[in-house]
């Protein structure tokens, strides 16, 4: 375990105790930021001339589950907020120091749903839309978002689009209250964004296909084995660590509440076969998917460090066993859930917010069958593939 995630570990208990106020007030606590920044986590995918620790990306997911499994929302900041360092630091180096310039703890949010429009102007863009998801943003100073290409009338050209990742600072754009409203994952305060013809500088663009398909990476990181990881490997390993990380919490939740349930026919929850068994199951399968999702990323951390570059079979690969891991998971856990019997809906007990933080994590785009499994099995086939940013 790295320096980061001993720290969260050191200090679980601290971090569940700010789990409910800050479902209460959709948004993470300041005393949980303070916690996660204190860690180091945020700084683990950061290059280090940029004052981050450049580290083994295993070192990143062990801290984004570890976190997720003392308090959900924690953990799905983590993973989202923490991952965005690792494309930054092949973006360009004048925005990089606007933003790591005077602290290396800058938080960045996103989202990268292209749902925005951005018109050319002289030096730049100007930009428009709403986004909504933006996980963390609250407490973070810049944002990451996903928009296509107008011209100078705000036209869309016919066919394909083209797609750029646009920075911009806290202060060009609005953070929509009331906005996130939602069933789990209350505490990431993922509210929506928007802003109207924002100028956004030339240096603040990048073009979408350069990023997934690494040519910034080698182009500013050439000897770094960290950045020639893809988009799609590493943003789909970090949400696939933070669901893993609230399932470890779920499974311990569970464990605590078997000790002393009885259910109504008299049935002890903590000698009977059927618990027993399913206990037993549920955990062989996050030690399982745990174990799968880090052996993969060991894998390709190995590959790019001997100076190879990732396949697009590689690629699929880690998408279809990331998802299963993420499905295995949840699959085991629902039966285990279902047991503890209608006890099981209370809030005084926690099994409900720990499920439907779960519930609510599998259904991001990283988590979902028909985004991994299907192209997978297209390719195996020479069938063509759907466009995504995901492998």
């Amino acid at each position: 375990m790295g320096a980061a995630a001993q720290y969260i570990a050191d200090h679980a208990e601290r971090l569940q105790d700010e789990t409910l106020p800050g479902d209460r007030d959709s948004n993470l606590t300041a005393k949980t930021i303070e916690m996660l920044k204190a860690s180091g986590g945020f700084r683990l995918l950061l290059a280090r001339d940029l004052g981050g620790e450049e580290a083994h990306p295993n070192e990143f997911l062990d801290w984004v589950m570890t976190t997720a499994a003392a308090q959900p929302s924690a953990g799905w900041v983590a993973g989202v907020v923490g991952v965005h360092p690792w494309e930054i630091s092949f973006m360009h180096p004048t925005l990089q120091q606007e933003i790591y310039g005077q602290d290396p703890d800058t938080l960045t949010a996103s989202p990268y749903a292209p749902f925005g429009i951005a018109r050319p102007v002289e030096g730049g863009y100007l930009l428009s839309g709403e986004w909504p998801y933006s996980t963390g943003t609250r407490y973070c100073d810049w944002v990451i978002l996903g928009c296509r290409v107008a011209d100078a009338d705000g036209n869309l050209p016919e066919g394909p689009q083209d797609v750029r990742h646009i920075v911009l600072p806290r202060g060009d754009y609005e953070i929509v209250d009331d906005s996130w409203n939602v069933m789990g994952l209350k505490g990431t305060g993922s509210f929506n964004v928007r802003m109207k013809d924002a100028f956004v500088p030339e240096h603040r663009v990048s073009e979408a296909e350069k990023v997934y398909e690494g040519v910034y990476a080698s182009e500013r990181r050439p000897d770094s084995p960290l950045y020639a990881l893809k988009f799609g490997v590493m943003f789909s390993a970090a949400i696939a660590a933070g669901t893993l990380g609230i399932a470890q919490g779920l499974l311990r939740a569970q464990r605590e509440y078997m000790e002393s349930r009885v259910s109504i026919a008299g049935t002890v929850a903590k000698s009977d076969p059927i618990h027993l068994n399913a206990l037993a199951v549920a955990e062989a399968d996050f030690e399982a998917s745990r174990c799968h999702l880090q052996a993969m990323m060991s894998e390709l951390y190995a590959h790019v460090s001997a100076g190879k570059e990732i396949s697009r079979e590689q690629r699929l690969n880690f998408r279809r066993n990331q998802v299963r891991a993420t499905d295995r998971v949840f699959e085991s856990l629902s039966p285990l859930s279902r047991l503890a019997g209608s006890a099981g809906v209370w809030e005084e007990n926690g099994l409900e917010r720990w499920w439907r933080d779960l519930q609510t994590a599998v259904t991001h785009v990283c988590n979902t069958r028909d985004g991994a499994y299907t192209p997978w099995a297209l390719h195996q086939y020479g069938g063509e593939l759907p466009p995504t940013t995901l492998y």
